[in-house]
């Protein structure tokens, strides 16, 4: 294409730029930001209009043309896997900051009220990220070990410290936290209001 004809269909979207040859790693760099700003659009269009979120309003929120979203996610169950994978790895990188700078008991608290904030954005897409699920087992199993991982790092420390109980482990108080994610009919209020009492049951009996 010459450089007359790209004037003349007039400046390339900004997501759509890709350089060769030496700015390769640029280029991957320059990806890597474009796939992360478009995947923040989207998990703020799913916390707004739910699950029935338009690929345009996707777009329209990154600020590209949706030509743009579809040569990064070409399906829409591309970009909610996206949303999701994110959303996990923040959660477990939530545990690793939680435990850096606060007490056990504190980082417990901090790490549950992360995940309370994760289960009320998982459940504006719950019906696609089965759908995920289900093209995707693997993606399931391995979140849900990252994530047991993530609450055994919080709890066993507040164990170890003498601060929660010890009769119950990860896998158990994800049992209580779970439906937490998958009731649509869970309003912010009740979530904190149960997460308290969660926290208070972690206490050791006295």
């Amino acid at each position: 294409m010459t450089a007359q004809q790209t004037t003349a269909l007039g400046p390339p979207d900004e997501l759509a730029i890709e350089d060769a040859g030496d700015a390769g790693r640029c280029m991957r760099a320059d990806a890597r930001r474009n796939n992360e700003r478009l995947v923040t659009a989207a998990r703020e269009v799913f916390a707004k209009c739910g699950g029935g979120a338009s690929m345009e309003a996707i777009a329209k929120q990154a600020g590209v043309g949706v030509g743009t979203l579809y040569r990064h996610f070409p399906k829409r169950i591309d970009i909610v896997e996206a949303v999701y994978r994110t959303d996990v790895d923040e959660l477990v990188c939530a545990a690793e900051e939680a435990v850096a700078r606060n007490e056990p008991w504190q980082a417990l608290v901090v790490w549950l009220e992360a995940f309370l904030r994760y289960g009320q954005v998982k459940r504006t897409f719950l019906n696609e990220l089965h759908e995920a699920f289900d093209k995707n087992p693997q993606l399931k199993v391995a979140s849900r070990e990252r994530i047991n991982q993530a609450v055994g790092t919080v709890l066993g420390r507040a164990q170890e410290a003498g601060v929660a109980r010890t009769d119950l482990d990860g896998s158990d108080l994800m049992q209580i936290l779970g439906p937490m994610c998958t009731s649509a009919t869970l309003t912010e209020d009740q979530g904190e209001r149960l997460l308290a009492m969660i926290l208070d049951g972690l206490r050791p009996p006295r």
